[in-house]
């Protein structure tokens, strides 16, 4: 693993979900894992963060207190609006953005979602890495990781593991995959 790689670190629900309808995720809290399931160590190697506005709206929804703090964090949109001490917005075009990023960042670029930014993301080849984490519930509707429309894209298996009833799967991207 490359220290500035684009990563998806996600979790997903058996049936291919990230979230309800209503961008809820409710159905992550009483799933048996171990431990933090290894976010720990994860988010300590991230030096910057991507997600789209609606993701970024869903987690202040979550907690009283902005969890990426800290980290580099930029949240895609088309609607401008003011940068705050721990958000910089922008509608700057993904590949140059991500190219300065991975310049400059200082650990992995963790791209957090949500799907439409997963498609968009590759469709340009953006993602050089994936860490899936399925857990095992079906929640029949909602908000899939991988969109209709998202592009065809070959990746290896690198890694598996188990945390609880939670089975993790890494993936890197197939040089010169198309």
């Amino acid at each position: 693993m490359k220290k500035n790689n684009v990563i998806l670190y996600i979790a997903t629900s058996l049936d291919g979900y990230i979230a309800r309808p209503d961008g809820a995720v409710d159905w992550l809290d009483d799933v048996e894992g171990d431990g933090d399931n290894g976010y720990g160590e994860f988010y300590s190697q991230v030096g910057t963060v991507i997600m789209g506005r609606k993701t970024y709206e869903e987690v202040l929804k979550l907690t009283d207190e902005f969890p990426y703090a800290g980290k580099n964090c930029y949240v895609l949109t088309r609607q401008p609006q003011e940068s705050t001490p721990h958000v910089t917005f922008t509608d700057e075009d993904m590949e140059n953005l991500v190219s300065r990023l991975k310049e400059v960042s200082d650990g992995y670029v963790w791209l957090v979602g949500g799907g439409e930014l997963v498609k968009q993301f590759l469709e340009k080849k953006l993602i050089d890495e994936m860490e899936l984490y399925i857990i095992p519930k079906t929640i029949g509707e909602g908000i899939p990781l991988f969109p209709d429309g998202t592009p065809p894209a070959d990746f290896k298996l690198t890694d598996t593991g188990r945390f609880g009833q939670i089975a993790a799967l890494k993936y890197t991207l197939k040089k010169g995959a198309e």
